[in-house]
């Protein structure tokens, strides 16, 4: 039988050993998911270390609610990123989390190098490291196929990386279970370090209901929500793709390389649109009732004239995920407006397993750049980017992943470097040095995405309180706005150590999330779980502070100043103030923000 979280599971990869410690106190104070990963990242790696260090460590972790209620089934990864030099953490769904909960085993740490390819193996208790040459230079989904078993019992999941994180691309992503993605801030390249090629999980164990009244009544009000009422429905019939046509309506959708907050071709690549021409399935995490990850066909001819004198057209189908963000950063910030393109651009990142929003941003930058003459096509092989071209796209895409020449190699170090050394940092469009996401909705969103610990949307949800000001005709103050953005990721950090999917964040408020601890005889206060939220995020703050993040150096780009948002022009002004607003709020709370007293003299537009 497994009881609560306890277990943390270390891998040594130069050395090939395991080792499981029982760490019932840390489960205890942090619940799982992302409060355990902050802190182990904190003990477990050294400061100022190289991402790509043996003694870098990769920090996965569960939840204590997986596999007992709906939408809870993600697992969350922390690392140092080499993209941004400090935190790197990553969530994905699929099996992953449930395997591991059921192989009882709260958290991995996985530190050292092979000097061949490896993968590791977890199933129960039996823990092992496999050469894997074999698998090595392998998509995914061929990875998939290879290392699941046909036949055995439990929940069985499957982590890889491709060819993007073996050559070390610094947004490289891992694939989880053909469908989900650790897809954020280069967990694939530090995996692709230590030569891991792929992670295997199976667990059959089984987990005891202690609180069996209390618990049932607690599942079915929680059932209920996620799928009698209205909150979750969105994420069902179009799923996330149905915001392409909401922000075009709002002028908040960001269109080539942010120019634009509209997009005159939106219909074309809309939900609607990938509904009625290229959906084929829809799938689900464990226990949850939602589907919301959507599969589009994508249909190749093979074999012509495989026969002397047969002209027939053979086709495979690939099932490829979609959802807004790659249809925003591969689609609309490209100007590539067929809805087939963009489901290829989407199956090249996936078959590469690179981040498919960093991927759009670079080829965005290059676009204009070489339009304005900083890059050359000597430079590009040959290639010659412009708008909506999606065959040199794709061509491009390959070069980035298998970092074919010295321009590639920039690229496959993000937008911010690229700028650095080609010029053009006016329209580099990061925050952080991570690309934004898809929502020009305002302040909240530029803002929040610049001072969430992993520098994503999903840190704090600027982008709603923007929304609720457009939709309701509310005057939201700068103010207002920041102590939002701090009050939603302290809770926030909480559903993610609980390891909730974002979508049922509207599901578990705090009321729901204290009811449903007590139902398995974890017994926490509204009060004591937003203790807990904050102290996780001045744990991942410290992280980055430690690691030479300085909030009061990071720039805004230019380009997001000189687009029309919906709540007009941002002023640089305004912002600076929103961010010296911000860092007296944290201050207060105890966490040192700024390296000097000074005021804050360099968050602008660069001269």
């Amino acid at each position: 039988m497994i009881t609560q979280l306890r277990q943390v599971l270390y891998v040594d990869l130069t050395r090939r050993t395991t080792q499981i410690a029982s760490r019932p106190e840390l489960f205890a104070k942090y619940l799982g998911g992302a409060g355990v990963a902050s802190k182990l990242l904190l003990e477990e790696c050294r400061p100022n270390i190289d991402p790509f260090s043996p003694d870098a460590p990769v920090i996965v972790a569960t939840g204590p609610l997986v596999g007992m209620f709906p939408c809870m089934a993600k697992a969350v990864a922390m690392f140092k990123s080499p993209l941004t030099g400090n935190l790197g953490e990553s969530h994905a769904g699929g099996h992953f989390s449930s395997a591991l909960r059921f192989a009882d085993c709260g958290a991995i740490v996985i530190k050292g190098a092979s000097d061949k390819p490896v993968s590791l193996h977890v199933e129960n208790g039996n823990v092992r490291v496999e050469y894997a040459s074999s698998i090595w230079g392998l998509s995914p989904l061929q990875v998939e196929k290879t290392l699941r078993p046909p036949d055995k019992e439990g929940i069985h999941s499957v982590t890889s990386i491709g060819r993007a994180g073996e050559h070390l691309v610094y947004y490289s992503a891992a694939i989880v279970d053909r469908y989900h993605h650790f897809g954020r801030l280069g967990l694939g390249a530090v995996m692709g370090s230590k030569k891991l090629k792929a992670v295997y999980v199976r667990g059959s164990g089984e987990i005891p209901i202690v609180r069996s009244t209390e618990f049932k009544a607690a599942y079915e009000e929680t059932y209920r929500q996620v799928v009698e009422t209205p909150l979750m429905m969105k994420y069902h019939y179009l799923g996330t793709p149905t915001n392409v046509l909401a922000l075009n309506a709002l002028r908040a959708l960001p269109s080539k390389n942010f120019s634009k907050s509209t997009y005159e071709k939106a219909d074309s690549v809309s939900g609607e649109r990938f509904a009625e021409e290229l959906l084929e399935r829809k799938i689900s995490c464990p226990s949850c009732p939602i589907a919301c990850i959507h599969l589009g066909g994508l249909r190749t001819s093979f074999a012509p004239d495989h026969e002397l004198g047969v002209k027939e057209i053979f086709e495979e189908m690939e099932l490829v995920p979609y959802n807004y963000e790659p249809i925003f950063a591969l689609g609309i910030n490209l100007d590539v407006s067929d809805a087939k393109d963009v489901l290829r651009l989407i199956s090249r990142c996936e078959h590469l397993a690179i981040d498919a929003i960093m991927t759009g941003a670079v080829l965005a930058w290059t676009t204009e750049a070489y339009e304005k003459g900083l890059i050359t096509a000597d430079e590009t092989m040959g290639l010659r980017p412009k708008w909506g071209d999606v065959e040199t796209y794709l061509k491009m895409v390959e070069n980035i992943a298998d970092v074919r020449n010295p321009l590639y190699v920039t690229l496959a170090r993000g937008v911010a470097v690229a700028a650095e050394k080609y010029g053009g940092k006016d329209f580099a469009v990061s925050l952080g040095k991570n690309s934004p996401a898809g929502y020009f909705t305002g302040y909240g969103f530029v803002v929040g995405t610049l001072v969430g610990a992993r520098h994503s949307h999903l840190s704090n949800a600027g982008y709603s309180i923007d929304h609720m000001a457009i939709a309701h005709g509310k005057s939201i103050s700068p103010e207002q706005i920041v102590e939002f953005l701090v009050k939603e990721e302290d809770w926030l950090n909480v559903l993610n150590s609980l390891v909730a999917c974002y979508f049922s964040r509207s599901i578990y408020e705090k009321d729901l999330a204290v009811k449903v601890l007590s139902a398995v005889g974890i017994e926490e206060t509204k009060e004591g779980l937003m203790k807990l939220g904050k102290e996780i995020f001045h744990n991942l703050y410290s992280f980055k502070l430690r690691e030479g993040f300085d909030l009061t150096k990071e720039k805004i780009p230019k380009r997001l100043l000189e687009t029309e948002s919906p709540a007009g022009y941002l002023d640089p002004k305004v912002i600076q103030h929103m961010i010296s607003h911000y860092i007296r709020i944290r201050e207060n709370e105890g966490l040192r923000l700024r390296p000097e007293e000074k005021a804050l003299m360099d968050l602008v537009v660069p001269k």
